[in-house]
C-alpha cells in the first residue's frame, strides 16, 4: 500500500457520521448529518478515509462499508486536488475492493464503475470485449435469490443502455425480457431499477419498447403510484422522457386521461417533504447558513437584437416552483441547445416526485395543449377548491406548471383564476403563498396586458399589489418567491410600471431592511429588472432619492472581495442606464470602486500566471466592473470624462489588457464597455483606437470555440460603433483585416444567428462609411445579409446597416443583381424607415426600373405576391 494512513480520531468520526446516517426515521438527524458530511468535503484526504473504510475495514457491516463507497463516488471529484499520496491510496483501495471476499462490495464497486464509466469498460482486451463475458453473466444474475444481488445486475445492465453498447444490443431480447420478469418483485430497489432501465430504453431505443407499449404504459403508471418513493420517482421520469420526444407524441397522446391525473396527484407534498421543509415557521430574522445560499456564476453582457413579432423569447426565470433559488448559468452564454426556458432547469436542490411530476405536467402542456387542459379540468377544479391545504397547493403547482403550453385554453378561466389566486396570497400557510406567487409570476404576461382600463385595475393592479405584499411576507420562502415573480411581472409589465413607481420603490427599499443574506440576492434581480423595464422614468429626482441611499448604504458595507458585491454590481448598472444624469452625483466613487476592482483583479490574475500553484482568482468580480461600467458610460457619456482622465493607470491600459484575458466571459464584457464607449463617449476613446483595433480584429474568429461566441459577437458589434464615428481616413487601413474576417463569419452556415446579425450590421457601417473600398466585395455577402437582417425589428443600427448597404448598391450596382430578390424582401420588410434610408430605397429601385424596364419587370414578376404588391405600393414600382 501507499505511504498515506488514517488518523484514528478522523477515522472515528467519519465513521459514526455513516452509522448515524443509515437511522432515517428522524428528519432532524439527517439534515444533521447531511451538514456534517458536507464539511467533511473540505478535509484534503476524506476520499482517502472512505476509500480506507470500503476497503480496509471488513469488520464493519457490508451496509457501512457499501455507503462509504457510494460517498466516495460522489465525491470523486475531490481526487483532482488531493495530494498525490491520497491519489494512489484511493487507487488501491478501489482495486481492492473489487478483489473483495464480500460478494456485495466487489458487486457495488463494480456497479459504480458501470454507472460513471461504461464507455471504459466497452473496449476490447487482447480481440475479446469483457462486456460480451459480463452482459449474459449479469442477465442469469437477475434472477439470482439475493435481492440485492438482482438490484446491482439489473443497474449494470442498464448503464449500457445510452451508451449504445453493441455487446447490450446483441442481447436486447433477453434483457427486456428480463426486465419484465423483474416487474413485481418484492424488493423496491429491484423495481426501482426495472423503471429506470425502461426510462433509458425509451430514450435511447424507443422502437424496443412500442411494440410492448399497453404493458409498458400500464406498468408504469401502476409504479408511478408505488408507495416507495424511489420507485415512484423513477417511473415518473418515464412520462418526463416520453413527453420530451416529440417523435413518440402520437403514441402518448392516446394515454393522456390516464397519465394526467396520476401526475397531477404525484404533486402533493409527502410527509417527509414537508418535514425537510419545515414551511410553518414567520422565519423572517433568521440569519441564513452559508449552506443555504447556491454559488452563482456570471456570464457578461452579450449584445443583440430584437426580431420581429417575437421580442424576447423568453423571460428569466428566478426561483422554482419550489420557492428555490434557481441555477440560472451565464445567462447570455451561448448555450443555443439547451432550452432555458425548460421547467426541469427550475426544479433545482433536490429532485423528487413532486417536481419530476410537475416537469412531466408541463412537458405534455407544451406537447398537447388544450387537449390536457380537457383530461385536468376537472380533477384540478377539485383540488383548487378543496378544503385541504395540500391539495389546493398542489393544484395551484399544476395550474402553474401548465402556464406555458395550455395557456390559450385555459385564458378563458384567467377573469376567474387570477382573482382566486390573488385572494390565495392571504393564506395561512406559507407553502401555499410561495407557490401562488410562483403560478402569478407564470400568468404575468396575461395580467400586464395593456387591453384595457377595466383588465388593469381587475388583474394587473391587484397582482402587483399582491406579490408586493409577499415580497414582506414574514416567511423567507414567501418573500423569496413573492421577489422573484415580482421580478417576472416587472419585465412582463415593462413602462406599463411607470406610474405606479413610487410604492413598488417603497417597498423594494423596505425589503433592504428587512431581508437576509439569500433573498437580498434575488432583490438585487428585482431592483436591476425595474431599472431594466421602466428605463427614464427612474430619472424622477423623487425616485432617485428613495432608491440610492439603501443602495449605497449596501455598497459601503461590502468589501471588494465579497461575493454579494457582484450582484449589487450587476444591479447597480442597469440602475445607472434608467437614472442616465440623474446618477451623476453618484459616479465617482463608484467609478473609482470599478476602477479599482479591475485593476487588482488583472494584478491577481497576473500573480496567479506567474505562480499556477496559487488557487485561480474569480474572474466574476473583474466582469460586472466592466459591466457597471458599461452601465456608467451609457447613462452618462461625457460627463464620466473628468474621471476617466484623472484615474491611474489609464483605463484604457486596463481595458487593452481585458481585450487579451484568457476568460472569455472577461472579453465579451471588455468589447461591450469598448461599444459602449465608442455610442456614448467616442472622444474619449478615439486616441485608443489603434492600440484596440488590434485586438478587436483578432477576436472575429470565422469559427468561434461555442465558448468564444459571446466576445466574437461583441468585437463584431463594437466594430461597427468604432467605424460609424472614426471619419478619417486613418480607419481605411483596418478595412481589408475587418471585412476579410466579417464576411466569413456572416456566410458561415453553423455561426449562431446573433453573430450574422451584428457582423452584418458591422458590414454595413464599414460600407457606409469606406464604400468603395468594401463596395467590389458585394456579390460575396449580399443575399446572406438581407437574410441576417430582415427580421430584425427597425432600430437606429438596422437604419445606418441598410444605408451602407444602399450605399455599397450605388457604388457597385451589378454586385446586388443575383441577390435582388433578397434585397427587395428586406426592403418592404421594413415597418418604418427613417426618410433618409425611405429615399435611397426610392432612389435604387426607381433607378433599376429606369435602367432596363423590360428586364425589372421580368425579374419582379417572379417575387412571391406580396414583395410585387409592396413595391408596387410604397416605391411605384
Amino acid at each position: 500500500m501507499t505511504s498515506w494512513a488514517p488518523q484514528q480520531a478522523a477515522l472515528q468520526e467519519i465513521l459514526q457520521t455513516i452509522h448515524e446516517s443509515t437511522d432515517t426515521r428522524n428528519t432532524a438527524v439527517q439534515r444533521a448529518i447531511t451538514h456534517k458530511l458536507n464539511n467533511f468535503t473540505r478535509a484534503p484526504d476524506y476520499v482517502a478515509y472512505l476509500a480506507y473504510i470500503l476497503s480496509s475495514m471488513p469488520q464493519e457491516e457490508d451496509r457501512i462499508r457499501t455507503i462509504a463507497g457510494y460517498l466516495l463516488k460522489n465525491n470523486a471529484r475531490l481526487i483532482l486536488r488531493a495530494s498525490p499520496e491520497v491519489v494512489e491510496f484511493v487507487k488501491s483501495a478501489v482495486l481492492l475492493a473489487f478483489n473483495d471476499p464480500s460478494i456485495m462490495i466487489p458487486f457495488n464497486v463494480l456497479e459504480k464503475a458501470c454507472e460513471d464509466y461504461p464507455r471504459k469498460l466497452d473496449v476490447e482486451i487482447n480481440g475479446t470485449f469483457p462486456l460480451e463475458y459480463m452482459i449474459p453473466k449479469f442477465i442469469t444474475l437477475s434472477e439470482h435469490p439475493n435481492s440485492k444481488m438482482r438490484a446491482h445486475a439489473i443497474a449494470c445492465l442498464s448503464y449500457f443502455v445510452p451508451i449504445g453498447c453493441q455487446a447490450l444490443y446483441a442481447h436486447i431480447d433477453m434483457f427486456i425480457a428480463c426486465l419484465f420478469k423483474r416487474a413485481s418483485d418484492e424488493d423496491p430497489a429491484v423495481r426501482r431499477h426495472v423503471c429506470q432501465a425502461l426510462v433509458l430504453l425509451l430514450a435511447s431505443r424507443p422502437e424496443k419498447l412500442m411494440p410492448e407499449l399497453p404493458n409498458v404504459a400500464e406498468y408504469m403508471l401502476y409504479s408511478t403510484k408505488d408507495k416507495h418513493e424511489n420507485v415512484a420517482l423513477e417511473a415518473c421520469e418515464f412520462w418526463l422522457t416520453f413527453a420530451e420526444d416529440p417523435d413518440l407524441a402520437p403514441a402518448l397522446h392516446p394515454l393522456l386521461g390516464k397519465v394526467a391525473p396520476v401526475l397531477l396527484d404525484c404533486m402533493v407534498y409527502s410527509e417527509d417533504d414537508l418535514l425537510w421543509l419545515q414551511g410553518d415557521d414567520e422565519d423572517a430574522a433568521v440569519p441564513d447558513k452559508d449552506t443555504d445560499i447556491k454559488p452563482r456564476h456570471y456570464g457578461g453582457k452579450s449584445h443583440g437584437f430584437e426580431r420581429e413579432g417575437n421580442g424576447d423569447e423568453s423571460a428569466q426565470k428566478r426561483v422554482g416552483a419550489y420557492g428555490e433559488e434557481l441555477d440560472e448559468g451565464d445567462d447570455d452564454d451561448f448555450d443555443d441547445e439547451d432550452d432555458e426556458d425548460d421547467f426541469a432547469d427550475e426544479m433545482s436542490t433536490e429532485w423528487n416526485l413532486r417536481k419530476c411530476a410537475a416537469a412531466a405536467l408541463d412537458v405534455l402542456a407544451v406537447r398537447f395543449g388544450a387537449d390536457l387542459l380537457n383530461v385536468l379540468l376537472e380533477p384540478l377544479k377539485t383540488k383548487l377548491w378543496s378544503d385541504d391545504w395540500l391539495q389546493r397547493e398542489s393544484g395551484i403547482l399544476a395550474l402553474g406548471a401548465m402556464a406555458e403550453g395550455c395557456i390559450d385554453a385555459i385564458e378563458p378561466h384567467l377573469p376567474l383564476l387570477i382573482p382566486y389566486l390573488i385572494n390565495t396570497l392571504n393564506d395561512p400557510k406559507p407553502l401555499v403563498r410561495s407557490i401562488t406567487c410562483w403560478t402569478l409570476g407564470r400568468y404575468a404576461s396575461w395580467c400586464t396586458q395593456p387591453i384595457s382600463e377595466e383588465h388593469k385595475n381587475q388583474f394587473f393592479v391587484p397582482t402587483l399589489e399582491g406579490l408586493l405584499r409577499m415580497v414582506l411576507d414574514n416567511n423567507k420562502r414567501v418573500q423569496e418567491a413573492g421577489c422573484s415573480a415580482f421580478a417576472t411581472l416587472e419585465e412582463d409589465a415593462g413602462p406599463e410600471l411607470a406610474p405606479y413607481l413610487e410604492p413598488v420603490l417603497r417597498n423594494l427599499v423596505f425589503a433592504f431592511e428587512k431581508y437576509q443574506h439569500k433573498n437580498m440576492l434575488i432583490l438585487y434581480d428585482a431592483v436591476g429588472t425595474l431599472a431594466d423595464a421602466v428605463g427614464p422614468a427612474l430619472q424622477n429626482p423623487a425616485y432617485v432619492e428613495i432608491l440610492m441611499p439603501p443602495l449605497l448604504k449596501r455598497w459601503s458595507k461590502l468589501k471588494d472581495d465579497d461575493e454579494d458585491l457582484i450582484p449589487l454590481l450587476e444591479c447597480l448598472a442597469s440602475v445607472t442606464i434608467a437614472m442616465g444624469p440623474a446618477f451623476l452625483p453618484y459616479a465617482g466613487p463608484i467609478y473609482d470602486r470599478c476602477h479599482s476592482i479591475i485593476h487588482n483583479s488583472l494584478l491577481q490574475y497576473q500573480a496567479y500566471q506567474q505562480n499556477p500553484e496559487m488557487d485561480e482568482p474569480d474572474r466574476s468580480f473583474l466582469v460586472v466592473a466592466l459591466d457597471l461600467l458599461s452601465g456608467l458610460t451609457q447613462g452618462l457619456g461625457m460627463a464620466l470624462e473628468p474621471h476617466i482622465t484623472r484615474s491611474q493607470p489609464s483605463l484604457f491600459q486596463l481595458l487593452t489588457i481585458c481585450l487579451q484575458h484568457p476568460h472569455a466571459a472577461v472579453r465579451q464584457s471588455g468589447y461591450a464597455l469598448v461599444g459602449d464607449m465608442a455610442m456614448n463617449c467616442f472622444p474619449l476613446l478615439r486616441p485608443h483606437v489603434p492600440a484596440i483595433m488590434h485586438e478587436l480584429i483578432a477576436q472575429l474568429d470565422p469559427e468561434p470555440k461555442v465558448e468564444f461566441i459571446s466576445a466574437c459577437n461583441n468585437a463584431a458589434w463594437a466594430v461597427g460603433e468604432i467605424a460609424l464615428r472614426y471619419d478619417d481616413p486613418e480607419f481605411q487601413q483596418w478595412v481589408h483585416p475587418l471585412i476579410s474576417r466579417l464576411i466569413p463569419i456572416l456566410l458561415h452556415p453553423k455561426a449562431p444567428r446573433s453573430l450574422h446579425e451584428n457582423a452584418a450590421v458591422s458590414i454595413g457601417r464599414i460600407g457606409l462609411m469606406h464604400p468603395t473600398l468594401v463596395a467590389p466585395l458585394l456579390p460575396e455577402f449580399a443575399q446572406q445579409w438581407c437574410q441576417a437582417l430582415y427580421e430584425i425589428r427597425d432600430n437606429e443600427e438596422k437604419d445606418s446597416a441598410f444605408r451602407g448597404l444602399c450605399t455599397l448598391v450605388q457604388t457597385n450596382p451589378a454586385g446586388i443583381m443575383k441577390s435582388l430578390l433578397w434585397f427587395c424582401n428586406a426592403i418592404v420588410r421594413w415597418n418604418q424607415p427613417s426618410p433618409e434610408l425611405n429615399a435611397m430605397f426610392q432612389q435604387l429601385l426607381t433607378g433599376f426600373k429606369q435602367h432596363d424596364a423590360v428586364g425589372w419587370a421580368a425579374q419582379v414578376a417572379t417575387f412571391p405576391p406580396v414583395i410585387q404588391e409592396r413595391l408596387a405600393t410604397r416605391y411605384g414600382v
